[in-house]
């Protein structure tokens, strides 16, 4: 009587999506006493190294150890029974409307600015800091708000009595601003006297805002204020007259309406993204990780909640948990953000069309989303293999003291400390709600920071657990903070916080590849196919070196020196007083301008520099992508996947001190060498994009729209295994291969691996 539509009680519903990193199985044994296994001899064998030590599999040359486990064993994976609940738990009141239920906990996740068991206690949270005389609005902040404050998120806007209460009023819009002391010199807000008679003003004469008609400012006809713009979501156009489709987690599954960043589920849905049916759903809108399913109705009804369902399902390992979690650290970060662009990888334009950022950090969202709609998911904690914790540290820092209730005076102003009691408090969280961290002391967690230096402020309490970075600094070298900018430095965290890990750890943790806008252009052109022959340049790095250059950073520890090291010997543009590189040389770019034909400048270049900014940059994913040999200039620091990848069959590494022998070591490379090189790059390059999360958005704009976005055509003609394909591989490999996985009682799982697969037991 629960369900509609209603259903038998044992039928099978079909329509699963593909498992996208493993052929179909053979003859798999189910039965899995850990005997029988290859022994070295027998492995390398059947499965050869090249002469770089790596071994092949699915094109891309790994550790030979992973690559042999790999191709006999990831090949052969057959799919298990996995039962999943399907729950039915209550909320109290039903979440009152302001918030979602999670149906597996019957606890509710309430929208930002609300609080309590059923959401029913309503937050203030200001807009402004502590006022005084010398400043009656409150020292500066990002919400400072001198018009109507929206105390359910921070935000400041119009408010009644205008004619667009609902425009936004962003920082310096509605403040007096003081033109230049001199000529040339830059404006200067005054934060103490609101801009009452220009933004609130019904004079066309003057510059308004909240009364401007958008038809009347676009002919000229009506004066507008120059400072204030559109920076919230859901809204575009110079006067925010347009409404558009906010930006949230997978859309919110289409069983849910994106209120800014929050998915408010449809009836019967929860998650962050409304991925999760409850027994209130329809069976057939069950989303394609739950398919194809067996379902059994138990006969009895508990009379205080809803009926749970178990439904099996056939999947296939490496199974991952994703933990629905409190909304403080993800979809409040999301819904309260100041900047259309901070957080997400993606906003939409006045025609509902996807526009897609240069937002650094994407990467966790893509990562994200692709989990979440992966066949490896599971609801089933106690079959599943890795349980993933979604902490969103890139919005955490972005937004640290940009409101009143995320201020950092307790952090001593670090946004590092800030974040570590994020990921501190989401321990706990998970500790005392979940029965699954004790039993591996948390080994078999993911978490993903996403920042500049890593897992560098992780705290202590959950370091034994696997960290996704995008920079692996090992401290065996730098064992310090590295960055040049104060507010993330992460060497004045008290030890009692963080402890004394290292901020990478080889052995357990990931490096996974930046965020990269999809690019049409460059598919489409095949740079990264571009041959040896047609690369007239031998070394190639653009980008920001240091304060002895025009529009450089002004810190001398940016990038710990090695850019301005390379600089310093082989710069090829005229610094501050006009001097290039003691050894340039015509066929070497090392240059801070910024080139127009950047893209075409890397695939034009046999090898290109990888050096870090304030902790990894975007340089490897450059190279790669464009067919140019990466020549990683860091030590001790690893790049994306260096742990499971043989690096020496696409990429150079040369020591810091190294560097005035840069040229006459690159020289040392002989043409089969470099075309070796090249050709494994050309075989590994979809590795380093988000091609997974990238379709994902191609299929939503698909059931909107009949003509198809350029991105979208292009992106869908590669085939290749892509960055999640590349991480469901190395947690597939680290499941039956970790030494510490012999210890837990695992033997009754079934694993659809022969025995030949599983190490033996000590």
């Amino acid at each position: 009587m629960f369900l509609s539509p209603l259903f038998p009680s044992s039928l099978v519903f079909f329509g699963a999506r593909q498992n996208s990193a493993s052929c179909a199985p053979l003859n798999a044994s189910s039965d899995h006493r850990r005997t029988e296994r290859w022994d070295d001899v027998e492995w390398g064998a059947r499965f050869p190294a090249h002469s770089h030590g790596a071994v092949t599999y699915r094109s891309a040359p790994w550790k030979a150890e992973i690559g042999r486990w790999l191709s006999g064993c990831g090949s052969i994976l057959a799919a298990v029974e996995v039962v999943e609940n399907i729950g039915g738990k209550s909320c109290q009141n039903d979440c009152s409307g302001r918030g979602v239920c999670n149906r597996e906990l019957g606890e509710c996740r309430c929208f930002h600015g609300y609080d309590g068991e059923g959401c029913t206690k309503k937050l203030e949270l200001n807009c402004n800091l502590p006022v005084s005389p010398e400043h009656p609005f409150g020292s500066w902040i990002v919400s400072i708000c001198p018009a109507y404050c929206d105390t359910t998120r921070a935000m400041c806007f119009c408010g009644q009595g205008t004619k667009y209460p609902n425009r936004p009023v962003v920082e310096d819009c509605g403040f007096k601003i003081n033109l230049p002391s001199q000529s040339g010199g830059p404006k200067v807000t005054d934060w103490t006297k609101a801009d009452f008679d220009n933004i609130f003003t019904t004079n066309r004469t003057k510059p308004g805002w909240c009364n401007v008609d958008p038809d009347d400012a676009y002919a000229s006809k009506v004066k507008f204020k120059e400072e204030c713009d559109c920076r919230y979501d859901c809204l575009v156009g110079q006067f925010c007259e347009i409404p558009t489709v906010c930006t949230c987690l997978n859309q919110c599954s289409g069983h849910g309406h994106c209120r800014g960043g929050f998915c408010e589920c449809d009836r019967g849905y929860y998650g962050i993204d409304c991925s999760i049916p409850s027994s209130l759903s329809p069976i057939q809108e069950w989303p394609e990780w739950l398919r194809p399913a067996t379902v059994d109705l138990p006969g009895k009804v508990p009379s205080s909640d809803l009926l749970t369902i178990k439904a099996v399902v056939k999947k296939k390992r490496p199974l991952i948990y994703v933990y629905d979690l409190p909304p403080e650290f993800n979809a409040h970060l999301l819904e309260g953000r100041h900047f259309k662009f901070d957080c997400f990888n993606r906003i939409y334009t006045d025609k509902n069309r996807t526009l897609w950022t240069d937002q650094l950090y994407g990467s966790q969202m893509a990562l994200y989303e692709s989990i979440l709609t992966s066949p490896y998911r599971t609801m089933n904690g106690e079959e599943a293999d890795y349980f993933y914790v979604p902490v969103l540290d890139s919005c955490i820092i972005t937004r640290a003291d940009d409101a009143p209730h995320l201020r950092m005076k307790e952090q001593k102003g670090l946004r590092s400390y800030f974040t570590l009691e994020f990921y501190k408090r989401a321990y706990d969280h998970i500790v005392e709600r979940y029965p699954y961290w004790n039993r591996s002391s948390g080994k078999d967690h993911i978490w993903f920071f996403s920042w500049d230096e890593g897992a560098c402020y992780a705290p202590k309490e959950i370091w034994n657990s696997m960290m996704l970075v995008h920079w692996g600094n090992t401290n065996s070298k730098h064992n310090h903070s590295t960055t040049a900018y104060w507010a993330d430095n992460w060497d004045k965290i008290p030890s009692f916080k963080r402890g004394n890990h290292p901020c990478f750890d080889p052995e357990k943790d990931l490096v996974l590849p930046a965020w990269k806008r999809p690019e049409p252009g460059a598919i489409w052109a095949k740079l990264w196919t571009r041959p040896r022959t047609k690369r007239t340049t031998l070394f190639y790095f653009n980008g920001n070196l240091g304060p002895v250059y025009e529009n450089g950073r002004p810190e001398d520890t940016y990038s710990m020196g090695i850019r301005q090291k390379l600089a310093e010997e082989f710069g090829s543009t005229p610094n501050k007083e006009g001097k290039l590189g003691r050894q340039h040389i015509a066929n070497v770019t090392v240059t801070s301008v910024r080139s127009s034909k950047y893209y075409d400048d890397l695939a034009s270049s046999i090898f290109c520099g990888v050096l870090p900014g304030d902790g990894w940059s975007g340089r490897m994913e450059d190279s790669i992508m464009h067919g140019c040999i990466p020549v990683i200039i860091q030590d001790g620091i690893y790049l994306p996947y260096e742990n499971v990848f043989n690096y020496r069959s696409f990429a150079v590494r040369i020591k810091e001190d190294d560097i005035p022998n840069l040229i006459k070591i690159l020289w040392r490379f002989n043409e089969t060498e470099i075309d070796y090189m090249l050709a494994n790059i050309r075989q590994t390059w979809q590795r380093f994009l988000y091609r997974d999360s990238v379709l994902l958005e191609a299929q939503r704009q698909k059931k909107l729209f009949s003509a198809e976005d350029d991105w979208a055509v292009e992106f869908s003609k590669l085939e290749e295994d892509d960055v999640f394909s590349t991480f469901i591989q190395v947690l597939h490999y680290k499941l039956h291969n970790d030494p510490w996985r012999q210890d837990l009682a695992q033997t009754k799982k079934d694993f659809g691996l022969p025995n030949f697969c599983f190490k033996r037991t000590q």
